[in-house]
């Protein structure tokens, strides 16, 4: 998109990079595209369209409007998945494996069993399944999230990996339930 839309109530559609957001303290801030002030992130913002953290730098197109406390985030239209940032993602058993062949595997439901971001990793549980799947901070980070949440709900693709199943790719559970059958 190029450009800002902006509407007679003076809301905008802007696309711009998440600054830093903290799940913690329950808000952050995006920077436009456009330049100008940062546009304060509210977790329910997030909440609303199906996650509850996201990472630095990650892409995202959002309404906007201007309030008494300045701009503030609206509505998320689209988040995208950041750059890896050259981070070595063979260490842990991603790095043999494309993304076309990613792509090809089922999003499967599954919940947040717990996440330590200081430790960079933790487990989800598929539903119906009682295997443990192992997700990697690099993950987390490369698909737009930034600390996911015991009991979150996700979306994931699986592989199995030298110690176990490992998960590829994690997404708000909303695609898990618009995938294509």
């Amino acid at each position: 998109m190029t450009g800002m839309y902006e509407d007679s109530d003076g809301v905008r559609r802007v696309q711009g990079q998440v600054k830093w957001f903290n799940p913690h303290k329950g808000f952050g801030f995006i920077v436009s595209d456009e330049g100008g002030p940062d546009i304060m992130l509210h977790a329910n913002v997030l909440r609303n369209y199906g996650i509850s953290s996201i990472s630095e730098n990650c892409p995202i197109e959002i309404y906007a409007q201007n309030t008494k406390r300045g701009f503030q985030a609206l509505q998320i239209i689209e988040i995208s998945s950041p750059e890896s940032g050259g981070r070595n993602e063979s260490s842990f058993g991603l790095g043999d494996f494309d993304e076309s062949g990613m792509k090809s595997l089922p999003l499967l439901p599954a919940r947040v069993k717990w996440f330590d971001k200081l430790k960079g990793y933790g487990f989800a549980n598929i539903f119906g399944r009682g295997d443990d799947v192992f997700i990697h901070m690099d993950v987390v980070r490369r698909c737009g999230m930034s600390n996911p949440q015991p009991g979150e709900a996700l979306a994931i693709r699986v592989k199995d990996g030298r110690r176990g199943q490992m998960a590829l790719e994690i997404c708000e559970w909303e695609s898990a339930n618009s995938q294509p059958k």
